[in-house]
């Protein structure tokens, strides 16, 4: 079915979760629920009375339908703060009863979550002479000590040596957060860490109670250490893995307060954050007063109305908060980014231009370029038999999990004293190295399959190892099997910078179009997520296996949720410099300055080595330097994305509670297409459109011109082609008007942009238009 207008269409989407959760056969089993009623409408003077009245009146809501004494024990997070709700244990049939209610805005599951990093599931950064590199001003003592970079993950590892306080001044008498170590005496914070909350009730509610070592903000995992670390951690000289990568790493804001609020636990099926969790982090959060909320975890994608991030997300940008959320790991296919909603800034990955190279010398002379950060080495220059792992199964498995190199697939008669070829894909990739080992090989070779395609990620293997790409793994494979007796080493790894071409894009990067709202072009923007070094967990190996007794100070990890907190940090930054600004001004600065090319000048490519587009890294690759001037930004208030809101259908008392105060939407048909992003995208165009944007001085008086480049069958003029600023805050709008070329009408999405330039700044806009 194709509708004309996608509003109706997302509206119809909860309309059907809501009937379908009021038909349901009902079962005596109860579910943990979130029930959302909007935000509070507390005054200025508000104080723990007012918090427990609040409680209070919760029971009192579900003791209507339950009686309060089992309302009290059903309950077991109430949102007090700035988000109005509770999550309870609930029967579906009492679960069903609520969700008539006129004061609920929603109700919904009790969902997990993943954390958005490729260590676990195969589907901070060293900046000196990297890819992203960081502006003088921002290096100075004491710059942005009053930015608070708040964290939801897996906690924090607070000895780690990127929270130490050393050089910083008080904290910022601003902060309301606390040190939750009541059940962990041995977690401490500083002037750096100021604050460490954690919030597993969500999590036992869903999967039954975790033992009491969880009860506090230590990282036993590593994701969380290593994330806000990347977004805020101080400056470490002579950190790195095993040696490789030796430098001094630095958060995205290094001088920043960082604060650490737990919300994942060990995953259950791959998912390890839990909504009512999540949300009641981002309560607490606000309450706290952090400045940026770096989320590096996602789920499925759902109507705002009953997505965790999306509403906490919202609560917080109407406080100020700028909030930053990795896009997600489901790449290369289409349609799976996650973390879709118009108010926080969604994070791709891409690679930088440090590599760690370990080359597979083979018997035929061929040199494959591998990576990898294992510190064991065979001994120099001495040949080893290699093997297919599929030519080495088990008598009782199959050549297809042989290949994989799975538990329990591979004969060590077979294995033992060779080197052997794993194909990546299905189980971890440091575990198939582990397997190996097992099976008594001197080392492996890990060869991408095809959905891989280029993209290769440093790991600190257990053995001598290297991972290589699609191409050379058939070239590799082919030698396996047509040599009569195939050789070949290992070489020790290497650090190697500059490299190119980079950045390219993450295979595993998560791609648009937005299935939500398609207007509204996601990802917004890719930063470094591949091999990233930053501070880790000594409650773990590099490997996260079990196995693995190694510990590490620094580890290197990739995906989505690595390169979210770079623009985390980057956020920090803005906001130190910038106070002012909402968090739409910051997200504009970043996206608009963004590069769309490599460092060899051509396009950006995907990890095949084809051309990338904004599905896959929005509005480019970001650009700290640059953001730091952006020119001009395109700005949004809070009412705007009410407004917003009201264009997908939600009507006035749904609106009303959600911002907590009555809300009138405006009369005239509000297209989507007019809202003030920073990208343009027209996902259904006919014939014809126009579309308005406004853009706002924060630079020197100047003129700008406009450039366009057209996307291909379609026709873009703007109006006026000049705009002329005299003072800053000067607001001016122009219009972009687009026409199907006759005869040369697209098949698909197309993609060009527009830049506005006064010969200092060059303010460019993705344009992204599919014809009907």
């Amino acid at each position: 079915m194709t509708l004309e207008n996608p509003a109706p269409l997302y509206i119809l989407s909860w309309f059907l979760i809501l009937s379908s959760l009021l038909h349901r056969p009902t079962f005596a089993c109860k579910k943990s629920y979130v029930v959302y009623f909007g935000a509070h409408s507390h005054g200025k003077d508000v104080s723990s009375i007012d918090f427990d009245q609040v409680t209070e009146s919760h029971y009192d809501f579900l003791g209507s339908f339950l009686g309060r004494d089992e309302a009290k024990d059903a309950i077991f997070y109430s949102y007090t703060r700035h988000i109005n709700g509770f999550a309870a244990t609930l029967e579906d049939e009492a679960a069903a009863e609520i969700a008539k209610h006129p004061k609920v805005v929603s109700i919904f599951l009790n969902k997990g979550r993943k954390l958005h990093t490729t260590r676990s599931w195969d589907f901070l950064e060293l900046e000196t002479n990297g890819v992203i590199h960081s502006s003088s001003i921002w290096n100075k003592a004491r710059f942005g000590e009053d930015t608070i970079i708040g964290n939801l993950d897996t906690g924090v590892w607070p000895e780690s040596q990127s929270f130490s306080d050393e050089e910083m001044g008080p904290i910022p008498s601003k902060w309301k957060g606390i040190c939750q170590n009541n059940a962990d005496r041995s977690f401490h914070c500083n002037r750096k860490l100021i604050g460490a909350r954690y919030f597993s009730k969500g999590y036992s509610a869903s999967n039954g109670s975790l033992n009491s070592t969880f009860n506090s903000p230590r990282d036993t995992d590593g994701h969380g250490s290593h994330t806000l670390s990347t977004a805020g951690g101080n400056f470490i000289p002579g950190a790195s893995v095993f040696g490789y990568g030796n430098g001094t790493a630095k958060g995205g804001s290094p001088r920043a307060r960082v604060a650490a609020y737990k919300v994942c636990g060990p995953p259950v099926a791959g998912n390890a954050c839990f909504d009512s969790d999540i949300l009641a982090a981002f309560d607490f959060a606000i309450h706290d007063g952090v400045d940026v909320l770096s989320v590096s975890l996602g789920g499925d994608q759902v109507p705002f109305i009953i997505d965790s991030v999306a509403i906490g997300s919202l609560h917080a940008v109407r406080h100020g908060i700028v909030v930053v959320c990795s896009a997600g790991n489901s790449g290369p296919a289409n349609g799976t980014v996650a973390n879709l909603a118009p108010w926080q800034i969604t994070v791709g990955a891409s690679t930088m231009d440090r590599q760690f190279p370990s080359y597979v010398i083979l018997g035929n002379k061929m040199h494959l370029k591998g990576e990898s950060l294992s510190p064991k080495a065979l001994p120099n220059n001495k040949f080893f038999p290699i093997i297919s792992a599929a030519d080495a199964k088990a008598a009782n498995a199959s050549a297809a999990d042989a290949i994989l190199c799975k538990g329990g697939s591979l004969d060590p008669k077979k294995v033992n004293g060779k080197i052997l070829v794993c194909l990546r894909g299905v189980t971890d990739r440091v575990d198939k190295g582990e397997q190996a080992a097992m099976a008594g090989a001197v080392g492996m070779v890990l060869a991408n399959d095809v959905l891989s395609g280029n993209e290769i990620l440093a790991d600190a293997h257990v053995l001598p190892a290297s991972q290589i790409n699609y191409t050379d793994g058939v070239a590799i494979f082919k030698y396996v099997n047509y040599s009569r007796l195939p050789i070949a080493y290992i070489t020790r790894p290497t650090t190697q910078l500059p490299t190119k071409p980079a950045p390219f894009m993450a295979a595993f990067s998560s791609l648009g179009p937005n299935t939500i709202t398609p207007d509204i072009l996601k990802p917004d923007i890719t930063a470094p997520g591949v091999s990233i070094i930053a501070a880790y967990t000594e409650a773990q190996g590099p490997t996260n296996e079990v196995y693995d007794t190694r510990r590490v100070l620094f580890n290197s990890v990739s995906g989505t949720s690595m390169s979210c907190p770079h623009v985390s940090g980057i956020a920090g930054l803005l906001k130190t410099l910038y106070p002012s600004w909402s968090p739409a001004a910051i997200r504009s600065a970043i996206m608009t300055t963004a590069q769309t090319l490599d460092n060899t000048k051509e396009p950006l490519t995907n990890a095949y080595y084809s051309p990338a587009t904004p599905f896959n890294y929005g509005a480019g690759h970001v650009q700290p330097n640059r953001a730091m001037d952006p020119g001009l930004v395109y700005d949004l208030t809070p009412n705007d994305y009410l407004k917003f809101l009201c264009a997908l259908g939600y009507n006035e008392t749904q609106i009303s509670m959600l911002s907590g105060s009555h809300y009138t939407c405006p009369k005239a048909n509000i297209s989507l297409a007019n809202f003030n992003y920073p990208s343009i995208t027209v996902p259904m165009l006919n014939g014809s459109t126009t579309v308005t944007r406004t853009v706002k001085n924060v630079g020197s008086p100047g003129t700008y011109s406009v450039s366009i480049q057209n996307p291909v069958g379609i026709s873009v003029s703007v109006s006026p082609e000049r705009l002329m600023f005299r003072k800053v805050g000067e607001q001016k709008s122009f219009k972009v008007s687009m026409k199907i070329e006759e005869g040369n009408k697209p098949s698909d999405y197309v993609f060009g942009h527009l830049t506005w330039s006064d010969a200092k700044h060059e303010v460019r806009s993705p344009i992204v238009v599919k014809a009907v």
